[in-house]
């Protein structure tokens, strides 16, 4: 048996929506929920590796703006007509442009733009995901926040920390007011991730890759995967407690005063 045979089916028959589902955690993710047994609709900006994400994993691809609110509600619309059910909201899409950097270099049209993909975003996706769900009587709402929310770093991306300490409030206050019509709300919050992403940002320079990786108990970057794991858990019933909470996927590096040599 292939490991990807062993993967446990926990979600056959329920449908998920993946935004950026093109590439790095969004892809990967899509991946997994495909694997066990979900319908996926794929999201994405980007209509050639939207496509390619739903081809492979057996759904339906959506190209939306998550920043429009008429193309958001689309997307969900979509997958209620579709597949009867909107059971999963995997709200992921995100930008980390060069231009958001410190508060004293990032201008003003930076800082809006990566607050509208970033946290506007997922509030257009779970105030169109929410109410499929409410009819239903349950579901599961994961939104990417970052390790970042929790942590503050000398090498700012202000905006982008701002943006997911915005997702990480909204997500534990969707959480708690929406709990008891069976609705779940979580904010992911990965470590570094070897994307294409980070990939760009960091790991071409050693320098900044290594003032990294030395905060990182286990010494290296997460793979897409490993994140996309903590996900459908999530999206699964085995998470059936777990509610309004910072589900940190980062390595130690929250817990870490010194790490090891």
């Amino acid at each position: 048996m292939t490991a990807q045979e062993s993967i446990c089916r926990r979600l056959v028959g329920r449908s998920a929506v993946v935004t950026g589902a093109g590439s790095g955690i969004g892809l990967a993710a899509a991946r997994r929920l495909a694997s066990e047994g979900a319908h996926v609709v794929c999201a994405d900006v980007d209509e050639a590796r939207g496509k390619a994400a739903a081809e492979e994993t057996g759904g339906i691809f959506v190209k939306v703006d998550v920043t429009d609110a008429e193309q958001v509600e689309a997307l969900f619309k979509t997958a209620q007509d579709t597949y009867g059910s909107v059971d999963i909201a995997f709200n992921n899409a995100g930008i980390s442009p060069p231009d958001d950097d410190s508060i004293l270099e990032t201008g003003l049209e930076a800082w809006k733009r990566v607050q509208e993909v970033n946290l506007t975003s997922v509030y257009l996706c779970c105030k169109a995901a929410i109410p499929y769900m409410r009819r239903q009587g349950k579901g599961s709402i994961i939104n990417t926040a970052s390790f970042v929310a929790r942590m503050g770093a000398a090498t700012s991306q202000i905006s982008y920390t701002a943006s997911k300490g915005g997702v990480l409030a909204m997500s534990r206050e969707l959480g708690v007011q929406f709990a008891r019509e069976g609705i779940r709300v979580n904010a992911l919050c990965p470590g570094p991730v070897n994307t294409p992403l980070l990939q760009e940002l960091f790991a071409k320079d050693p320098e900044r890759a290594a003032r990294r990786l030395v905060h990182i108990p286990l010494g290296r970057f997460a793979e897409a995967e490993e994140i996309a794991a903590a996900v459908a858990f999530l999206a699964s019933d085995d998470s059936s407690f777990v509610n309004a909470t910072d589900f940190l996927v980062d390595g130690g590096i929250a817990g870490a005063y010194v790490t090891p040599l």
